[in-house]
């Protein structure tokens, strides 16, 4: 008999797994609304594009300065603090917008989006490790996968409004505003909803014969770079896409953020849900590879071309990606035996990748004026992540 996805051991964990996984949208949906950030604010600061991309290095970075915080948190008041103390300080990071009008700093901006990215922090470090311990251990890529297929969602929604908002007239306020709200009333529901905690359940009740599995550490460090490397990759794709479509596809702001939601972002919510079902099936590793050798070609083509071709070359590139983050984060959690809960931390801190990529990115296409050029980094991101599938053992 197969295991089931959401059974292990006399325990139903479909519930808490639902509510958990409610959490992706709203993280998809602050990464997504960010992408149009920088466009934006390179028009209203009159500011290069290396320089907006501290925009990504502000969320990003907060990701390194804050996952071991948020797994201490988790490791001494359990999952649900974890999730509540996101939600809290994403809450106050989208409500400082407001005053955010009065100010009328970029850095200001930053600033607020330091904050919102200290909660995300906390989100991802409580809920990605939270999913993979729901259920039968054979089935955590599945679970994962499914859980951040409504994260992609959110990646839709993000560009969608932002774009319609921003390049429209509307207030940067007016998004975050409605965000704030929002996360608030969710992070109340979660302070009186109780969740289960593996750990007190099929973990502690197999504590004797996991005990002895140590860390593979060479796996479990190329695990950490392969992460670091995607999450790069990701970041500057998204925060150069409408950048890249307005100089080299020829097509306007708002159209390509459209795109940006409906076709990237559509292809990367579908990939998940595809992907997390395919896993019931196919090895993980073998999946990562295929979208690692899709994402490899695709980048080749955005660096090398230009028009249509590039723009179908973008929707296969997010199409291959959706799968990379939750399979390579679950992949290397593997490794990390019984250090599940700092291993967790140390998965998350590679997140600081996405405040490296825009910034080199920024710096390659205003020195030498093309926004192709600069994808050769995502382009050798790929490779990595092709060598890491590659070189997965059982």
């Amino acid at each position: 008999m197969k295991p089931s996805i959401f059974k292990y051991e006399g325990h139903n964990y479909l519930i808490p797994f639902l509510l958990i996984s409610s959490l992706f949208f709203m993280w998809g949906f602050a990464h997504g609304i960010l992408e149009v950030l920088n466009p934006h604010f390179q028009e209203s600061f009159h500011i290069s594009k290396a320089m907006s991309a501290l925009t990504q290095a502000a969320v990003y970075g907060a990701y390194f300065l804050m996952a071991l915080p948020a797994g201490w948190i988790i490791q001494k008041w359990g999952y649900r603090k974890g999730v509540t103390t996101g939600l809290m300080l994403f809450g106050i990071g989208a409500l400082m917008f407001i005053p955010g009008l009065l100010v009328n700093s970029f850095y200001y901006y930053v600033l607020s989006l330091f904050v919102i990215g200290c909660g995300l922090t906390c989100l991802e470090t409580s809920a990605n490790p939270y999913t993979t311990v729901l259920g039968h251990p054979d089935k955590a890529e599945s679970r994962i996968n499914l859980s951040q297929s409504l994260n992609g969602i959110g990646w839709i929604v993000g560009p969608l409004v932002g774009g319609q908002l921003l390049f429209t007239g509307v207030s940067i306020a007016v998004p975050y505003a409605i965000v704030g709200i929002l996360v608030l009333v969710v992070a109340f529901i979660f302070s009186r909803v109780k969740l289960p905690d593996p750990r007190k359940t099929h973990e502690a009740e197999t504590q004797e014969t996991r005990k002895d599995i140590p860390i593979n550490v060479v796996a479990f460090t190329f695990g950490i770079l392969t992460l670091f490397l995607y999450v790069a990759a990701q970041t500057g794709v998204n925060s150069f896409f409408i950048n890249y479509a307005v100089e080299c596809i020829h097509i306007e702001k708002q159209k390509a953020s459209m795109y940006l939601a409906f076709g990237g972002m559509g292809l990367f919510f579908a990939g998940r849900l595809i992907g997390g079902v395919l896993m019931n099936y196919i090895k993980p590793k073998y999946i990562l590879m295929v979208c690692a050798m899709l994402t490899i070609f695709s980048t080749l083509v955005i660096v090398t071309c230009n028009g249509l071709v590039s723009l179908a070359a973008f929707f296969a590139l997010y199409f291959g990606e959706s799968i990379m983050f939750p399979t390579i984060f679950s992949l290397a959690l593997r490794d990390a035996g019984t250090h599940t809960k700092i291993a967790s931390s140390l998965l998350i801190m590679t997140i600081v990748g996405g405040a490296v990529a825009p910034i080199l990115m920024g710096y390659i296409a205003d020195t030498t004026g093309s926004m192709a050029t600069s994808f050769i980094i995502p382009l050798l991101c790929y490779v990595v992540i092709a060598g890491y599938a590659a070189t997965r053992r059982k």
